[in-house]
């Protein structure tokens, strides 16, 4: 293993180069410090997304509402939303149970509860399908920018749609998010599923009238499967989660409404007050739009960190390497298993790895175990419930606790501004697990917190 090349270094010499790649490879927990982190000015230059393209994609969401009012009521009048909720009552549990003094205040983005899809792969999944969907009709002339797109609801439409076909590699939420809005469409839909994806959504995929596709390997494989099938079909359109600009950019959308959130509680964030978001992190699209747009509305205020499972730190090892989407945390002998079913990434995006390199804070690992103990925590503070994935954003606060962590806090100059800072865990999903399911897991943290509490 030592000896082995990868990238044209041996194991042994990248570990001298980088030495919490040692770390990496006995799956303890870590923070890492972006070395390579840059003033926003510095960091957005030369980037391909601009403002302007995450505008057009809040627009595009703004135009379809209705056709979702009418397909989806759950939503808030065609809106997919979340609350945002301050959660005092686990800060303080979270403080006492592992000794740290947390200062500010902790609040929790509930994308567990986004409807539709309960989960964060509602924003770029359905934002990506969306887009597809009316540039054919638009192509067409089935559809003009001026119409009620309540329209789309009718069954011209899904016979016109049923022509043609959606293809996606998932481990299992973004499956959810394609499969369900593709089908409500009428598009053929074919979701491929790693080994670790869940089988209550296959399930759950498959009475919506979805073709799963079930496949013995990892995400990357499900992914490159679904893509070599998709693109053997002209009619058939691949939403590519390692590479995609529209998914990035409806993940994006989330920032100005989530600012909105903070103007209605009269919540200031600037350079005296501090944001802190904590983003669980699998191949990389979902909270690396998430961070761009946040970067873009809060600058310098916000500070972005990615949460991996110690058994799939793929892109903070992406990261570290500078070698993103050319190197997995197989090559360094991390077996990528984890309860964490939407985290099991073995290889990052490079197109959300180069995209962040300069802009993201840094990125934390976390064991299973205090997935577990966190998500039952939450569940006993403050009555809500999230699956393991989601519970990584948890942690946060405590890994900034970390003397990694309070180095950032000194270099970036904020150590007497930490009174003001607030701390977001975005949560990821939840509200589809079954509920015998997440009692399993509110359980099982029971069992770990009662341990972590007795060593």
């Amino acid at each position: 293993m030592e000896s082995r090349l990868i990238a044209g270094r041996t194991v042994r010499e990248w570990k001298s180069a980088y030495p919490l790649i040692e770390d990496l490879m006995l799956m303890n927990e870590v923070f890492w410090n972006n070395p390579n982190y840059r003033s926003f000015k510095e960091g957005i230059k030369n980037k391909s997304i601009s403002e302007k393209d995450v505008r057009d994609a809040e627009e595009r969401l703004l135009r379809f509402a209705p056709y979702l009012a009418k397909v989806f009521p759950e939503t808030q009048n065609g809106v997919i939303e979340s609350p945002l909720v301050e959660i005092s009552n686990f800060h303080s549990r979270l403080g006492s149970t592992f000794h740290k003094s947390l200062e500010g205040t902790l609040m929790l983005k509930c994308d567990n509860e986004l409807p539709i899809s309960g989960s964060i792969k509602a924003r770029g999944g359905i934002y990506e399908v969306l887009k597809h969907a009316e540039d054919l009709a638009l192509q067409h002339g089935m559809l003009d920018f001026k119409d009620d797109y309540s329209i789309i609801a009718g069954h011209e439409f899904k016979e016109f749609f049923s022509r043609y076909s959606i293809a996606v590699g998932s481990t299992g939420n973004l499956g959810l998010s394609i499969g369900i809005i593709s089908a409500q469409l009428g598009f053929k839909v074919t979701v491929h599923m790693s080994a670790d994806a869940k089988q209550w959504k296959k399930d759950l995929l498959r009475s919506k009238g979805v073709t799963v596709v079930e496949h013995n390997s990892d995400y990357s494989k499900a992914v490159e499967e679904g893509r070599k099938q998709s693109d053997a079909d002209p009619a058939s359109y691949f939403v590519d989660d390692e590479n995609s600009t529209n998914l990035f950019l409806g993940y994006a959308v989330a920032a100005s409404r989530f600012k909105k959130q903070l103007d209605q509680k009269k919540i200031k964030i600037d350079q005296e007050h501090p944001l802190f978001v904590y983003l669980p992190c699998g191949v990389g699209g979902g909270p690396g739009g998430v961070a761009y747009g946040l970067k873009l509305i809060f600058k310098d205020a916000v500070h972005c960190f990615f949460a991996e499972p110690t058994h799939s730190p793929c892109m903070l090892l992406g990261l570290l390497t500078e070698l993103h989407d050319q190197v997995s945390v197989q090559d360094f002998g991390i077996d990528n298993l984890t309860a964490a079913d939407g985290l099991a990434v073995g290889r990052p995006s490079g197109f959300v790895g180069k995209t962040l390199e300069q802009l993201l804070s840094g990125v934390y690992t976390i064991d299973d175990s205090m997935l577990y103990m966190l998500l039952s925590l939450l569940a006993d503070s403050e009555k809500i419930r999230v699956e393991p994935s989601a519970a990584a954003g948890l942690y946060g606060p405590i890994q900034l606790c970390s003397q990694a962590g309070q180095d950032y806090i000194l270099e970036k100059g904020l150590r007497d501004k930490m009174d003001n800072a607030v701390h977001i865990s975005w949560a990821t999903g939840g509200n589809m697990v079954p509920e015998e399911i997440m009692e399993e897991y509110y359980t099982l943290g029971k069992t770990q917190l009662k341990h972590f509490l007795d060593v």
